[in-house]
């Protein structure tokens, strides 16, 4: 690996900062749903729509950003992607109705999903095999502190000013980040770029849908991710609207969930020379009883609010 002078350290802590990126644009604001539904004259329907607009151009995006990067190198698109993430963050707090909300929302997600998704192109170019698996377990860890204290961070800062210096500051993060690319190395050197196309590349997408294989994979963690988001577009009105929390306390509530996932990804670690499919299956039962208590727990009121706050292993 040719670091350019970059420690270990260094590209662990840019790489872990991108790969949060997704989480910061989205958790940091949770709080801050039930009095940004008043701020927009909108509705908890249409407000989770910035939720949802988010993951409809985080999604799209990935469809682009792989290609480009496999064509253009990994930082240049990343550098991109991070100006789309100030420009969308800049039109998030300017916002003063719902339908801008939403499309600068997605515009932020556009920028969002270059970082996520060119950090683990990253560490593929730079890991092979079990350490590449352990690198990236490693820097899920490492990102999980985003999700852990952005809730709580959100609330603070409402506590001091309005929903929108939440905005503010990601644009601030987007900033920094931005300036901090120039110690990431160039992973994918010119001699190893693809040649082909842009319209080749994205050909090769057919291909993928064949596969029978990738296709159970990917829809594997299409549902856990759907029922992830549900969860999360849902909580800040369960908890803040109808059990009438403080956005500050929902921050808390919220970071549980988060250690079960920190203490999941550790014990991923230990584990990851094991049959990766064995622990895919063990994987899905427990997600599907974990569901199946919150259904029941959302349906008849049984646990209230401690039931619906169950640590997300």
């Amino acid at each position: 690996m040719n670091s350019k002078g970059a420690s270990h350290l260094t590209i662990l802590m840019i790489l872990s900062t991108l790969m949060a990126f997704a989480s910061i644009s989205t958790d940091l604001y949770l709080p801050a749903l039930p009095i940004m539904q008043h701020a927009l004259h909108s509705n908890s329907g249409a407000i989770e729509w910035t939720i949802s607009g988010f993951l409809i151009g985080f999604s799209i995006s990935q469809l682009f950003w792989g290609p480009i990067s496999d064509r253009y190198g990994r930082k240049r698109p990343i550098a991109m992607g991070l100006l789309f993430f100030i420009i969308g963050s800049t039109g998030c707090a300017l916002s003063t109705d719902i339908s801008a909300m939403i499309f600068w929302r997605a515009v932020q997600a556009i920028g969002a999903c270059a970082s996520v998704v060119l950090a683990r192109a990253i560490v593929r170019d730079l890991y092979e095999g079990p350490r590449a698996a352990k690198m990236l377990s490693t820097l899920i860890t490492v990102m999980a502190i985003a999700p852990l204290v952005g809730p709580s961070v959100g609330g603070m800062i409402l506590h001091v000013s309005s929903w929108r210096t939440i905005f503010w500051t990601l644009v601030g993060v987007g900033v920094l980040t931005l300036m901090a690319l120039g110690f990431l190395p160039e992973s994918l050197p010119e001699s190893e770029r693809k040649t082909d196309s842009l319209g080749r590349l994205f050909s090769h997408y057919g291909e993928l849908l064949r596969h029978r294989h990738l296709m159970a994979y990917i829809g594997v963690g299409a549902f856990f991710y759907g029922g992830v988001y549900a969860y999360i577009a849902g909580t800040p009105f369960a908890y803040i609207t109808y059990y009438h929390i403080s956005p500050q306390i929902y921050g808390l509530l919220f970071a549980l969930g988060i250690i079960g996932i920190m203490v999941t990804n550790q014990i991923n670690i230990h584990l990851i020379g094991i049959n990766k499919e064995r622990l895919l299956h063990v994987g899905v039962y427990l997600v599907a009883t974990a569901s199946i208590f919150l259904i029941v727990d959302a349906w008849t009121g049984w646990g209230c609010l401690a039931g619906l706050n169950r640590p997300g292993f």
